[in-house]
């Protein structure tokens, strides 16, 4: 059963170097990551990170921006002004793909990424993309990903050990599930599963982000992008959202 919250209706900077110490905007170190929200620069912090590895930019007649690696074989596009789905409530803001060839038509696999996602676990997710001989193979098993939380401190669910983990804090998940409408693979036969993940900061609050995971992202990938949103250490932001506010720590101001 697909989580309600991954529903879609129809309708080189490291990832975690502070900002610039000339900036004179108030800076605020917080955590835990998950609920740190994206700043307002998700488009920008990725863009950088895109074009600081060589990766060519354009845009296109439907106002996205469209990012492609030196080799051909990924991609990753700001989809948000053309606001082609939603997940759990929430705009689909970066699809990145993988193709098995160059002159291949569709794509191997697909990941997908909204508004409000902290920016440097979009980035670790691209770098480690990029770092990859062939994009679309993977030799890890599914465990891996709850492997990776685990060492963050998150708890596997007590009735699905194997395919899913949650935070403390129980205000973000990540679950293996039926792919959701829209999400899509080159494997077309049904029933297919993929990863799904999202930031709940309070039971019953709207979604602070979700993403998902067509079935054949290699779950070391998800894995990276897994540890790097569940990471501890505290990360700079220069506003906080709204709806997580409460649930988050200051750790110092600069």
């Amino acid at each position: 059963m697909v989580p309600h919250h991954l529903e879609v209706p129809l309708h080189s900077r490291r990832s975690d170097e502070p900002f610039p110490p000339d900036s004179q905007d108030p800076v605020y170190w917080v955590a835990p990551r998950h609920l740190a929200g994206d700043d307002g620069v998700l488009a920008e912090r990725v863009g950088d990170t895109l074009t600081a590895l060589g990766w060519r930019m354009w845009s296109t007649a439907r106002n996205t921006l469209l990012y492609v690696s030196p080799d051909g074989l990924r991609g990753a596009e700001w989809l948000l002004a053309s606001y082609p789905f939603e997940l759990g409530g929430l705009p689909v803001a970066w699809q990145v793909s993988a193709r098995s060839r160059v002159d291949s038509v569709m794509t191997e696999w697909n990941a997908y990424f909204t508004a409000g996602v902290p920016y440097e676990a979009v980035t670790d997710f691209l770098l480690a993309l990029d770092a990859r001989l062939a994009p679309d193979e993977g030799f890890d098993g599914p465990d891996v990903v709850l492997q990776e939380l685990g060492a963050q401190g998150w708890f596997r669910d007590a009735d699905r050990p194997r395919t899913a983990a949650f935070d403390l804090g129980f205000s973000a998940g990540v679950s293996l599930e039926l792919l959701p409408p829209l999400v899509q693979d080159s494997d077309p036969r049904p029933g297919q599963m993929g990863w799904q993940a999202w930031a709940e900061p309070g039971l019953g609050d709207p979604y602070l982000w979700c993403a998902s995971f067509s079935s054949s992202v290699p779950h070391d990938l998800v894995a990276v992008f897994a540890s790097s949103f569940a990471a501890t250490a505290p990360v700079p932001r220069r506003s906080l959202p709204a709806n997580a506010e409460d649930r988050l720590t200051i750790v110092r101001r600069s």
